[in-house]
């Protein structure tokens, strides 16, 4: 118990120096973080949210028992990757004058990875399948 209120009041005292920090900068940078804040609200609520709850509405309609897990997984794995990639492979920061910046293939990384995630989820279907010879069925 004591750990944890160590830790929360290590979070409140970052969290504090981190707004401390923001006022700082001026009013600009305040309104600019909060637009950015609530865009991402919003992205979230009215285009993450429903996408994904469509795709898994699909894929139960298409997927057999034994690869809804799996997929999801691999949906979350993926999904949450390529959010955090939009930035490098999207280019955003690049600039003429430094070609140190965003120097690397980030869309051959990315298909790298997405290839990756897609074996993953063969490779747990299969297990599934084998583990399991329809025992599960009707679960996630």
């Amino acid at each position: 118990m004591r750990g944890r209120a160590l830790l929360a009041a290590i979070g409140v005292l970052v969290a504090g120096y981190g707004a401390l920090l923001l006022a700082d900068d001026g009013l600009g940078d305040l309104i600019a973080t909060a637009l950015w804040l609530a865009g991402g609200v919003l992205v979230h609520d009215l285009v993450l949210a429903p996408l994904t709850l469509l795709v898994g509405a699909l894929a139960v309609r298409v997927l057999p028992s034994v690869a809804r897990a799996p997929a999801a997984v691999g949906a979350v794995v993926l999904g949450s990757v390529t959010l955090l990639a939009v930035p490098v492979l999207g280019r955003f920061g690049a600039r003429a004058d430094n070609p140190t910046l965003l120097d690397r293939p980030y869309g051959t990384g990315w298909l790298v990875l997405a290839g990756l995630v897609l074996l993953g989820v063969a490779l747990g279907t299969a297990r599934r399948a084998r583990a399991g010879r329809g025992a599960g069925r009707g679960r996630l």
